[in-house]
């Protein structure tokens, strides 16, 4: 029996001398691995176009709950991007965000929630300005924990007026009080951080002005907190190369 799904390309590996074994973050069963077959012959390049990081695709698939590896029977565009696979720093952007949602889902389970929500990134990324791209990939970082009940809180209580302002990382919250340990953000940095994760939607990431130095800092300290939170969560691999093409 097949099933159709939209599905989110996140990371493909080469497989023998023609195949691909791709990892998928569906709509209708969250992440799967598919194994492809044949895909990089040359006379079927036009398909393999497709199954790059971040492509979004309408599929056809084979499902077993009890298998590791399924299979698609068809697979065509969902959507065509503009210039996210070809402008050189929204693609560094979108290969940072597919690296990190592949390190944070680990269980192939629906959450169609969280689908609609890196579609609609992508596609808000896709179509935005030069000029108002460089906080998506803070966005996308500080957005991502609230689908896995790891988002950092608000406090009601908390006076954002103080000058002891502190994001804990380990406590996953914002508090007046400096933590005991050294995993926080502090001062202006916290408040910028603050500001970011107010933002409802990408389309209004123009309304919070960050330096470098800054959105370096805070997309750091993001890494930290998912270490913190994520069980064999690692390194990101990506980070680097964000880390230089971002302004």
């Amino acid at each position: 029996m097949t099933h159709k799904t939209k599905g989110i390309v996140l990371r493909i590996t080469k497989y023998g001398e023609t195949s691909i074994i791709a990892s998928i973050f569906t709509e209708l069963f969250g992440i799967q691995t598919y194994l492809i077959n044949g895909v990089r012959k040359l006379q079927k390049t036009n398909k393999s176009i497709m199954l790059q990081p971040s492509a979004i695709l309408d599929l056809e698939v084979y499902h077993h709950d009890i298998k590791n590896i399924q299979r698609i029977k068809e697979y065509n565009w969902s959507f065509v991007y503009t210039d996210l696979l070809t402008d050189v720093i929204k693609n560094s952007i979108v290969t940072y965000m597919m690296e990190l949602l592949h390190k944070t889902l680990k269980q192939p389970e629906s959450n169609p929630s969280l689908f609609y929500f890196c579609e609609d990134v992508l596609l808000e990324l896709d179509k935005a300005a030069a000029d108002n791209i460089a906080n998506f990939p803070l966005y996308f970082a500080l957005q991502l924990p609230q689908f896995f009940g790891l988002s950092i809180q608000l406090p009601e209580k908390i006076s954002f007026e103080s000058d002891t302002l502190y994001v804990d990382l380990r406590e996953g919250l914002f508090t007046n009080q400096k933590p005991i340990h050294m995993e926080f953000i502090e001062g202006d940095a916290a408040n910028y951080f603050r500001e970011v994760l107010k933002i409802m939607h990408p389309s209004e990431l123009n309304q919070v002005k960050l330096n470098k130095e800054t959105r370096r800092l805070l997309l750091t300290k993001m890494h930290q907190y998912y270490q913190l939170h994520i069980s064999e969560f690692g390194s990101m691999k990506t980070m680097k190369i964000l880390q230089e093409v971002l302004t």
